[in-house]
């Protein structure tokens, strides 16, 4: 059986560990093992921010939707319960889009919420 000499494999998946961590500090962009810790945990991360970003926009909403219906007499939890009550199905990115930039037609939507 011929004998397998694996290097050449070997330094292109070093090389390519050690190219995604290019910016790292220290060893971490060095050397292969600690490179490859790096990349592992910043891939993971990467998911969990993914998945984070969404938590952080859904909150960055209800403050905005929040701070714009307060001054028009109504709090957001009612606000969303009148909403709900008066069949006006509307989800929180575009309650704050209109909260931030159309003051008149998010005071209708507060009006219509609280009748």
């Amino acid at each position: 059986m011929p004998r397998v000499k694996r290097g050449v494999t070997t330094h292109a998946r070093h090389k390519k560990v050690l190219k995604q961590t290019k910016g790292q500090v220290m060893s971490r962009h060095l050397l292969y093992r600690r490179a490859n810790e790096a990349l592992l945990h910043s891939k993971y991360y990467a998911t969990v921010g993914r998945k984070k970003r969404k938590n952080d926009f859904r909150r960055l909403w209800i403050t905005r939707i929040n701070a714009a219906a307060r001054p028009l007499g109504a709090t957001y939890s009612q606000l969303m319960a009148g909403l709900k009550r008066a069949g006006i199905a509307m989800n929180r990115q575009v309650l704050a889009d209109l909260a931030v930039n159309d003051d008149k037609a998010f005071a209708q939507l507060v009006e219509a919420a609280k009748a």
